[in-house]
């Protein structure tokens, strides 16, 4: 589901990459105070799974913002790698952020998607936090997530976030509401093996607690949403319904439907979202 993601942002980095910053993949770390610096697989739990990758800029401060990439893959794929296009174009249009790209334990037959992947999140933000001073860095983020990413990054904000610390949050085709009859009345059996991560019985209060459209409020973080509208995974619904809920609660947001394009876009699209999501973090994580 997220190899499209792999070459998000690809476009506009050809046009205005504006500096080049080593983030040479491999697992030796080198820093010096206040330099660019890069720690890749650092363990935040036992299981193999909970590493993330961190790269920290120069001339950082404790008011420097964190923005967390979360892949997609349907809850049970996916690695961070697949974010390793995001991870470039901040590091090279957005030098005073920093970024964590974070991996997460998979869902499979002994580890449920819900609480665990939520849990994983949580984890890593108290990890930053532990470091704050270490690190140079605030305690103020950002999410990005991809696919079931979107999910995880919007729900944790909306109902998990209790210092809200969230500046803002982005979901490229992120599933919003598991309550939507397009979901509970599909005939597409590969979106129902998605959906039955979440049990096939589940009751409506549950289906409500992992749905970010159900946990959203007034004081949720400012959002901004990309869907396309030929999805077969992820319905119009989800991101236009959210929209609207957004809008009821006075929350910031910005929503941009692609109306011919799948689980993902390339081309004018592709550059429009990179264009707009790049706005949005100056906006709001700057």
């Amino acid at each position: 589901m997220q190899n499209i993601y792999q070459k998000i942002f690809l476009i506009l980095m050809s046009i205005i990459s504006v500096s080049c910053i080593n983030s040479d993949d491999s697992n030796n770390s080198t820093s010096t105070s206040l330099e660019f610096y890069q720690e890749l697989n650092i363990s935040y739990g036992s299981h193999s799974d909970q590493v993330f990758d961190l790269y920290l800029p120069a001339n950082r401060t404790e008011e420097t913002k964190v923005m967390i990439l979360i892949h997609g893959g349907g809850w049970t794929s996916g690695d961070k790698s697949d974010m390793n296009s995001f991870r470039d174009y901040i590091l090279q249009n957005l030098t005073d952020i920093a970024v964590v790209n974070m991996n997460y334990r998979l869902a499979n037959e002994t580890t449920d998607a819900y609480p665990t992947q939520i849990n994983d999140i949580t984890s890593v933000v108290d990890f930053l936090q532990n470091k704050q001073s270490e690190y140079v860095i605030s305690d103020d983020l950002g999410f990005i997530g991809t696919s079931a990413g979107g999910h995880l990054a919007l729900l944790w904000s909306y109902a998990f976030d209790s210092n809200n610390q969230t500046d803002m949050v982005c979901s490229v085709v992120g599933p919003t509401n598991f309550t939507d009859p397009a979901y509970l009345e599909n005939t597409n059996p590969i979106l129902q093996e998605m959906l039955d991560l979440f049990g096939v019985d589940a009751t409506t209060a549950f289906l409500e607690e992992v749905s970010p459209y159900h946990q959203a409020s007034n004081t949720s973080p400012p959002t901004i949403l990309f869907y396309g509208g030929q999805d077969p995974l992820i319905p119009t619904t989800q991101g236009t319904a959210m929209r609207d809920k957004l809008q009821e609660l006075g929350v910031i947001h910005d929503f941009t439907l692609y109306e011919n394009a799948g689980h993902g876009w390339t081309g004018l699209d592709l550059l429009d979202t990179t264009i707009k999501l790049h706005a949005f973090m100056e906006a709001h994580l700057n």
